[in-house]
């Protein structure tokens, strides 16, 4: 395989980094506690966000945070070992890191929170109200895959081939190394690389969650249109309304996106907005 150009590695950096976790399990031994950075916005019933594979509170969320807030208490955080907050020895954890998010929760008074996350935040949210049902009201999962069988072709060859080299020069890598309290960023990317490399399958367990649910994704997002539909039909969702009546997980599939665009393009940001706004106001159905 060809060594990855420079878009490549970014296009990389954006992708969900996946592993498997156990809901029933304890923290990871070992796992000492993190100070998880926070920012709260606005002012209403809270809304957690939970950000992608090394990205930070800004380069994730610049064009949707102050209108999440319009009608919510945006809590904004940055997870283990990216923008703020500092990293822990042992590597990055999908159960440890929705353990964190649930005890800054509970550290911050907030019973219970929507959630909306993206990539490798979109898993996060999951195992959240895996791990945590109390603690989620609703979640929003953008772009996030159960299982690594539900991504596209091609995907772990590019993990494979990642450097912290490939990186360099970029906004992603400034804007680490500018935030970071204990900078580290080839750690990071070993650490992400660790976790994507590792096969899985926990889209059965998806069925345990019982908060209502939207999944969001694009046509040509990394995680394929069949895995879309599985972990769909696993959060509960069915077929025909007319006859069933709506379900408690709704799916969202974006036309000409891609994984980074579903957020990058200004266009397709906003159909995730008005759809999380949306979503987030709907009444539960009976």
């Amino acid at each position: 395989m060809k060594p990855l150009s420079t878009a490549g590695a970014l296009l990389l950096a954006l992708f969900t980094a996946i592993a498997p976790v156990d809901p029933s399990a304890a923290q990871q031994p070992g796992a000492e506690p993190l100070c998880l950075y926070h920012e709260i916005h606005g002012e209403g019933e809270p809304l957690v966000l939970l950000h992608g594979a090394f990205m930070t509170i800004e380069t994730n969320w610049a064009s949707s945070l102050a209108k999440l807030a319009v009608s919510r208490k945006v809590v904004a955080v940055e997870l283990q070992g990216h923008g703020r907050t500092a990293d822990r020895d042992g590597p990055l954890r999908y159960d440890t890191m929705a353990d964190d998010v649930a005890r800054l929760l509970e550290t911050l008074g907030i019973e219970k929170a929507a959630v909306l996350g993206y990539s490798m935040g979109g898993n996060v949210a999951l195992q959240l109200a895996l791990r945590h049902p109390d603690r989620v009201d609703r979640i929003v999962v953008i772009s996030a895959a159960a299982s690594d069988k539900g991504l596209a072709a091609g995907h772990k060859d590019m993990v494979q081939h990642l450097s912290a080299d490939m990186l360099q020069g970029t906004p992603l890598v400034a804007e680490y190394e500018k935030l970071s309290p204990r900078p580290d960023f080839p750690g990071l990317v070993d650490k992400v690389k660790q976790l994507e490399l590792t096969s899985f399958d926990w889209t059965a367990d998806l069925a345990k969650i019982k908060a209502r649910t939207l999944l969001i994704a694009g046509d040509a997002d990394v995680v394929t249109l069949d895995h879309l539909a599985d972990m769909h039909r696993a959060l509960g969702g069915h077929a025909n309304g007319d006859i069933n009546g709506p379900s408690g997980a709704q799916l969202l599939v974006l036309p000409v996106t891609t994984h980074m665009g579903i957020l990058s393009d200004p266009a397709k940001a906003e159909a995730v907005i008005a759809a999380t706004k949306a979503f987030l106001a709907a009444q539960a159905q009976p």
